[in-house]
């Protein structure tokens, strides 16, 4: 069964949701992100993608007390992403009891810093981040557009034992339309030996169904479930 990964994106210590990327489109929800987190955990979710968008937009962690506070209180792994720009960025977010470091803007402006880091931490710890718009990676926090794929990305970092990519289609992103199908099953299809991470539009979990039948491993799941749409239950793992 493919794995859940429930999501919870912070501003301001606050859980909120995007849409498209878009931080002019904010929603905030009243559960904070511990209780969130505990909740997850207490039905047997293993993992939690954590994500500071403040950090994102200004290129430094800024809700590490909300990870101290998840990462005491819980059992649960966490995957961090945002402002990891930064040797003393990427120790600190370790140090506040991050599992695994969601890399994605350094691999495409810094691709040198990010290979030595996942020579140094290997792929079991590093993430590459790839958040696709219109088949170009965007950085810093989805405001700017590069010019490299996401298959020029996992191509570049293979080598130095790149094992796990998320892959968030942003015109997908809080809009409860479903993902993009094709985009994950041909790239998980083009690299085996990665797991591809689906980010990015569910709806439902007959999405994730379809998700495990194209034989994708894992995908991540956020507005679906402050909306009602996903149940804890559902969440629940078999």
């Amino acid at each position: 069964m493919i794995n859940i990964i429930p999501a919870i994106d912070l501003i301001d210590g606050k859980c909120v949701r995007l849409t498209k990327g878009d931080y002019s489109q904010k929603k905030q929800y009243d559960a904070s992100p511990l209780d969130m987190a505990m909740r997850y955990q207490d039905i047997g979710i293993r993992r939690l993608h954590l994500v500071d968008l403040d950090g994102a937009k200004s290129s430094s962690p800024r809700n590490l007390h909300v990870l101290e506070e998840i990462a005491t209180r819980t059992t649960i792994e966490i995957e961090w992403g945002g402002g990891i720009k930064s040797d003393d960025a990427l120790r600190d977010v370790f140090n506040a009891g991050a599992h695994h470091l969601i890399i994605g803007s350094v691999a495409v402006s810094q691709p040198e810093l990010f290979a030595s880091w996942l020579d140094q931490y290997g792929g079991s710890r590093l993430i590459l981040g790839a958040d696709v718009n219109d088949g170009r990676v965007a950085i810093n926090g989805w405001l700017e557009q590069s010019e490299q794929t996401i298959e020029a990305l996992i191509d570049r970092f293979t080598p130095h034992g790149l094992r796990e990519v998320i892959c968030t289609d942003i015109s997908k992103d809080g809009m409860l339309q479903g993902p993009t199908f094709d985009l994950y099953s041909r790239l998980q299809a083009t690299y085996p030996e990665q797991d591809i991470i689906v980010s990015g539009g569910i709806s439902q979990m007959d999405d994730i169904r379809r998700l495990d039948a194209m034989g994708l491993r894992h995908v991540i799941v956020g507005k679906a479930i402050y909306e009602g749409r996903i149940t804890f239950n559902e969440l629940s793992p078999c």
